[in-house]
This record gives C-alpha cells, structure tokens and sequence, in this order.
C-alpha cells in the first residue's frame, strides 16, 4: 500500500511515540517493581519490554514498507516482520510461563510476601495508564487518517495492556487497604495466562505466513467475487494466494476471448487487478491471460 508523504510522516510519527512510549513504561515500571517487590507490577514490567521488542519491530516494518522491491527480494521485504513476530512469540512465552511459575510459587508459600511502598507504586502505575491511553488516542487517530495496519495492531495491542497495569493498581490497593498480599499473585498468574494465549496466537500466525498459507477464506472469496463478475472475463481459474507479514500475494488466470487484440486484453486485465486492490490494499496481485476455451 502506498502512502502519501504526509501519511508516512504520521504513521513514522505513531511508530516513534510507540517505541518512546514503551522505553518510558519500562524505565518507570522498574523503578516501581524494585521499590514495591510487587508481582504484578513485575507482570506489568515484562508486558511493557515486549511492548517495546514489538513497537520497535512496528516502527522499522512501516520504515521498511517504503522501500521497494530490489534485485534479492523481488517480492519485498514482508517476511521479516514473521520472523520478527516468531521471535517475540518466543520472549513473551518465555516472561509469561516466569512469572506464572513464581506466581505459583507465592501462592503455595505459608504466608505471602508484605509488600513495600504500595502508594508509591500505585502512583506509577496510574501514571503508567494515563501514558498509555495517551498513545492509544494519537495511535487511532493516525490509524484512521492512514488506514495503516500496523499502527491499527500496535494500537490493539496496547488497548489490551491496560489490564496488567489496571491490575497491578487493583493489588497493590488491596495489599495496602487490607492487606490482601494473595492478589498480588493472582493478578500476575491472569497476566501469565493472557500473555501466553496472546503469544501463542503471534506464533501460529507468523509459522502459517512463514509456511506461505494462504490468505483467509473470506479474501479468496472477495477475490474470487471481484474476477467472477468483472465484465470481459469470461472464467478464472488457479487463483493462489500466500501471505507474508501484512501483505497478500494473489496469483489468478482469467480467460477471455481468443478474439480481442492484445491491448484490449491488457486493459481488462489491468483494470480487474486495480480492483482487487483497490478492495484490498495490502495485495500485490498477478494476473495472467487465457484463451477462453467455451
């Protein structure tokens, strides 16, 4: 998908105060966790390193999207962002099956461990919140502007780091309001669970790209759909796809009158590829020309 000087500016823009954003997260969070002794802010730390691997991954994929296709990669680049995306699979599987581990650990101890200076750790985390919708707020206006996928996940996927942080608050109040050191543990083995199901579904997605499957049913479908009714086209067939990070690779054959001249066959098939992208823009589409046989 190709982007305006404007838009790249702004999608660069979102990437930069992501990777900010996360750097900030983790240099305060630190800080709270070796002041506090708290699991679930230790949950929350982690959360916001693989926020920073991740957004740091963003930022060089959308600086990456603009450059094109050179003598060694004639098909692009996209598949590092799978091989970046296998990699922090592996690191957030790792810091959530950790934390979990110790959660449990706490858990079946005699007692739990008091935990220190809860005030002030509640005080970073709620700064911690407000930093995040901040981004959150800036990431969807830039998705909307640009209708960059990339910003769009990121954005997501901080939407859904609010909950260790929220919780993190939840159990230092509570360890502080009644001393319920237990919900510390709690809260971090729910963020161990949530990390690991997210990192499970990064690694499988990135694998299937890896393994060139094939875009989701309902793309095929809408392709299909598009060269099924496109005027001039009087049959398709072969129509392949394999994905790679965000970008769609179609590969269909058409068929059309023997009888048209060369120019006419060029500008039906030009136009019905226009459509496909135009329906969806991350595709990078090739068409090929049969004779239709009756």
């Amino acid at each position: 998908m190709a982007y305006s000087e404007n838009e790249h500016r702004m999608n660069t823009s979102a990437g930069l105060a992501s990777v900010g954003t996360a750097a900030l997260l983790v240099a305060i969070k630190a800080w709270a966790l070796w002041q506090t002794g708290a699991l679930s802010v230790g949950a929350s730390l982690a959360d916001s390193a693989v926020d920073l691997l991740i957004s740091g991954a963003g930022l060089l994929a959308i600086l990456y999207a603009a450059k094109p296709a050179d003598d060694d990669h004639a098909f692009g680049h996209s598949s590092a962002e799978d091989l970046a995306a296998l990699g922090q699979a592996l690191i957030v599987l790792g810091a959530g099956a950790t934390i979990g581990i110790t959660g449990i650990r706490r858990l079946m101890a005699p007692s739990p461990p008091l935990l220190a200076a809860e005030g002030l750790g509640i005080a970073v985390m709620v700064a911690s919140a407000v930093i995040t919708f901040g981004l959150i707020w800036w990431q969807g206006r830039v998705a909307k502007a640009t209708g960059n996928k990339v910003v769009a996940a990121d954005r997501l996927h901080y939407v859904g780091d609010l909950l260790p942080t929220l919780g993190a608050i939840l159990a230092l109040w509570l360890s502080h309001a009644f001393g319920w050191g237990d919900v510390d543990s709690i809260v971090a083995l729910i963020a161990a669970a949530i990390m690991l199901a997210g990192a499970a579904k990064i690694f499988i997605g990135a694998w299937h790209a890896l393994m060139d499957r094939a875009a989701p049913d309902d793309v095929i479908e809408g392709i299909a759909k598009i060269a099924r009714d496109w005027p001039d086209v009087r049959g398709f067939h072969d129509l392949k796809t394999r994905t790679a990070g965000a970008q769609i690779f179609v590969n269909l054959h058409i068929e059309l009158d023997g009888d048209q001249t060369l120019e006419e066959a060029h500008d039906i098939g030009a136009a019905l590829k226009r459509a496909i992208v135009a329906a969806y823009p991350q595709a990078d589409v090739i068409i090929h020309k049969d004779v239709y046989r009756g």
